[in-house]
């Protein structure tokens, strides 16, 4: 079994795989390609997410500077917008879905790595061999989801539709649609209703309004 496969089993694999190691190259590059570009070089920028990303959906904008680990494991659909220092660390597969929009400093991560040190730092293949070996578990956000300033997705975690997570939240477990959730470890605060709608705001609307 290859390594690549091994991660999306749930499996132990090797970081240190070559096959791993050319992808992670290969998006490192690309992220370093992309935070070199101006604000404006849509074309270029796009040409960019491309290559890096599994999928990025229609109207999606990163602004940048972006981190992603392997790239071409993550999913990103319509109308993303992400802010300054996004980090996904996507050994297993992040699916990121409809309509999100995420605060800067924004991390995800799926890899897990042993909690005793020595296997943290050692353990053996079928043929005796050193390996140091992890892990990874797939994170899923739902459509319409608003990540706060400097919130952290933990391994495994799933986020459901029209969640709002406040700034500086871990989240280490799921998060029920349709919930505001915050803290660390994040756990949910309430329910999101229509008593939270910017019609009952009426000193910050101005001239605008709500359909």
């Amino acid at each position: 079994m290859r390594e690549e496969e091994k991660i999306e089993a749930g499996l132990l694999f090797s970081p240190a795989d070559p096959e791993l190691k050319a992808l992670k190259l290969r998006a490192h590059g690309l992220n370093l390609m992309y935070n070199r570009t101006y604000e404006d070089e849509t074309e270029r920028r796009q040409m960019v997410l491309s290559e890096l990303l599994a999928e990025l959906g229609e109207g999606s904008f990163l602004q940048g500077p972006i981190f992603f680990h392997y790239g071409v494991h993550t999913t990103i659909g319509r109308n993303f917008f992400a802010n300054f220092n996004l980090t996904i660390q996507d050994d297993a597969k992040v699916t990121i879905k409809d309509r999100c929009n995420f605060g800067p400093g924004v991390t995800i991560v799926t890899p897990v790595h042993p909690m005793v040190a020595q296997e943290r730092a050692v353990m053996y293949d079928e043929n005796g061999q050193e390996k140091h070996l992890c892990y990874a578990k797939p994170v899923e956000i739902g459509n319409d989801c608003w990540l706060g300033a400097n919130v952290v997705v933990c391994p495994g975690v799933t986020i459901g539709d029209g969640c709002v997570i406040g700034a500086g939240s871990v989240v280490t477990r799921d998060i029920p649609a349709g919930s505001f959730a915050a803290g660390n470890p994040c756990r949910v605060i309430r329910e999101i209703t229509e008593a939270d709608s910017m019609r009952h705001k009426p000193e910050l609307l101005g001239a605008y309004r709500v359909e």
